[in-house]
């Protein structure tokens, strides 16, 4: 009778055949990335390798993934090496990859060439964020190692151009694994001192892989980041790091660094003294000049004789004093004219017949006056008179002279019989007092 596996029975059974199979354990395949989709830093990358036929999934653990320089992209052609396993759950054959290189180009220089692309299209190589070297440096920071030539042919050359310059060495790992974090944690100490006027980064010669730790993408940011200015000197002329790009000078040898760091001093002592003989010459011309001009003034005329300078002045105030005495003379004489001709006419003038007659005038006003007021006290008195004879005419005590009565029922004025009904009390005034009666009968006059 048959037996019948289960399928994780199979499953396991040909994942172990893999795992046993010596020709499985290490192969090397060249293909092209497909399906690449990354995931953020520090996780698992699951992709393809496919060629015109066939494809293959891929597996690239966090742990592998860091070591790899470059970044993986699709479509990119690459040799891998690593296993091939069996994924149990999915029942699928997978290659989990160990290594990872381009085809046909090198991997650090892919990603030498992807960090450049990815650092220039950010700016960080601009010519307008490069700073300015300081021309009289008093310290220089130099991240080199402790051993090398570099840091001696900097001393050299700065004790030779410019020895009251002091060289402060941080001793840095410039190869290796390690490398880029020594480099970037000695330019934070550089620049926490706070008194380096300018550093310089730099080591000798060697390969592209010796010097890649200077293209590290971490290293490149710190120095763009640096308030420090940096020269950059690493390797020889014809190499070419990102440090170099994003340094504000770059010098093809440590001792051209050192160069461009310090002046000669004992050029700069021969400017000083050029600088102070021009000083010298330059003020004898101008003490000279203006001596020459001070001996001129001193030796016109009118510091020889002063006084001339007042002379026209002089004669000036003469002429105005003259012309103001004149005019006080004639506005006098003018004056004196007018308030003689002036008293004349107040002593020929009738001054009693002209009061005498101002007097009788003003009497004959005054008895106008009172006769046109005594004429409108009449007429006003005439006026009130008639009033109140019209208003006695009108009194209602006149009519009640006459016979007549005023019949009243609850303060209230009767005008008619309709305006009482039998039994009310009614008041009668007359002229000379008061009826209080009742009603009894009421008749309503009839008149054709």
């Amino acid at each position: 009778m048959e037996q019948y596996l289960t399928v994780s029975q199979l499953t396991k059974y040909i994942a172990r055949k893999f795992e046993y199979d010596p020709y499985l354990e290490r192969v090397y395949l060249k293909g092209e990335i497909s399906n690449y989709n990354p995931r953020r830093k520090g996780l698992h990358q699951y992709f393809n390798l496919k060629d015109e036929q066939s494809i293959i999934s891929v597996v690239l653990f966090a742990g592998t993934a860091r070591q790899i320089k470059f970044n993986p992209e699709d479509g990119m052609s690459v040799m891998v090496s690593g296993r091939v396993s069996v994924y149990e759950r999915g029942g699928n054959y997978q290659m989990i990859i160990d290594s990872m290189q381009p085809d046909g180009i090198g991997a650090l220089y892919l990603a030498y060439e992807q960090i450049k692309e990815k650092l220039t299209k950010e700016g960080l190589f601009d010519d307008s964020l490069k700073q300015m070297i300081p021309k009289y440096p008093k310290r220089i920071g130099v991240i080199t190692s402790r051993s090398g030539a570099v840091i001696q042919d900097i001393l050299t050359t700065v004790k030779r151009r410019f020895p009251i310059a002091e060289v402060v060495l941080f001793p840095t790992v410039v190869q290796g694994e390690q490398s880029a974090d020594s480099i970037v944690q000695n330019l934070k100490r550089a620049e926490a001192k706070g008194d380096i006027d300018v550093i310089i980064i730099g080591r000798g010669g060697g390969s592209f892989e010796d010097l890649f730790s200077f293209n590290e993408e971490k290293v490149v940011r710190a120095i763009a980041n640096a308030q420090t200015p940096i020269i950059s000197s690493v390797g020889h002329e014809t190499d070419t790091t990102l440090t170099d790009l994003v340094a504000d000078l770059r010098a093809p040898t440590p001792t051209a660094a050192a160069e461009l760091a310090v002046p000669v001093l004992s050029e700069e002592i021969l400017k000083l003294e050029e600088y102070e003989q021009r000083i010298v010459r330059a003020f004898n011309t101008k003490l000279r000049y203006l001596t020459s001009q001070l001996t001129k003034v001193t030796d016109s005329v009118i510091f020889r004789q002063p006084a001339r300078l007042y002379d026209g002045y002089l004669q000036n105030v003469d002429q105005l004093e003259t012309k103001l005495l004149n005019e006080m003379q004639l506005f006098l004489k003018d004056y004196k004219q007018t308030v003689q001709l002036m008293e004349q006419r107040v002593k020929s003038f009738p001054l009693k017949s002209f009061v005498y007659e101002k007097k009788t005038a003003l009497d004959y006003s005054l008895q106008k006056l009172e006769g046109a007021f005594d004429h409108y006290l009449k007429e006003k008195n005439f006026r009130l008179t008639q009033a109140i004879q019209g208003l006695d005419h009108l009194s209602p005590l006149k009519i009640l002279k006459r016979g007549y009565a005023v019949v009243e029922s609850n303060e209230s004025l009767i005008y008619s019989v309709k305006d009482v009904d039998k039994g009310d009390a009614i008041d009668i005034q007359l002229m000379d007092g008061k009826i209080e009666a009742t009603v009894g009968e009421t008749f309503v006059e009839r008149r054709d």
